[in-house]
């Protein structure tokens, strides 16, 4: 309270513009209902859940910050063996993701779990579509190789690689997340 009534005092709001906030939030509060949070996604557009995330998901210098998941995240993907295409019906150009995943300090992590999903050429996630396409694409989960850090002395361990179809060659990324392992790097 004493931040909100400081916040308060530092832009000093006319009562016109308290009236418009408070219009705001409670349009906001109406949109939501059992399938709908609207506060949530103000609190993404605000950077608030971002914040939330790095506090409760501290890492080590060298790891991967962490990031929130998003309304485009499923949390049972299918999982794929390394290499697989996981564009399914989608169209686009094709797109390959490769990666590496190991501890803060570079040792890498067999086993590790890596989820990915990307849209379509159109901007469009497969969960956004499931009438027209069916079935999930264009996400999968991935496990690191199982030889990763075997200790040989060469490097003999897989990338992830999959072939998806998208618009660019950006995809979302979350902390790959290996029992007992410390916080991990994804490049």
């Amino acid at each position: 309270m004493r931040h909100l009534h400081a916040f308060v005092r530092e832009i000093e709001p006319t009562q016109a513009e308290w009236e418009a906030g408070i219009d705001f939030l409670t349009r906001t509060g109406q949109m939501c209902d059992d399938k709908r949070q609207e506060f949530i996604l103000l609190s993404d557009t605000l950077g608030v859940s971002m914040l939330v995330d790095a506090i409760n998901h501290r890492t080590p210098e060298g790891a991967t910050e962490t990031t929130v998941l998003g309304p485009f995240y499923v949390q049972r993907a299918p999982e794929h063996p390394l290499g697989a295409d996981i564009s399914g019906t989608m169209e686009g150009a094709p797109l390959l993701v490769t990666g590496t995943v190991s501890t803060a300090g570079g040792k890498p992590l067999a086993s590790a779990v890596v989820d990915v999903w990307h849209s379509d050429n159109d901007g469009y996630y497969d969960v956004q579509q499931l009438d027209e396409i069916g079935e999930l694409a264009m996400r999968a989960r991935f496990r690191t190789d199982e030889t990763a850090g075997s200790g040989s002395g060469r490097s003999s361990r897989r990338p992830i690689r999959s072939r998806m179809t998208g618009r660019s060659a950006k995809c979302s990324r979350r902390r790959a997340v290996t029992p007992g392992a410390l916080p991990t790097s994804i490049s």
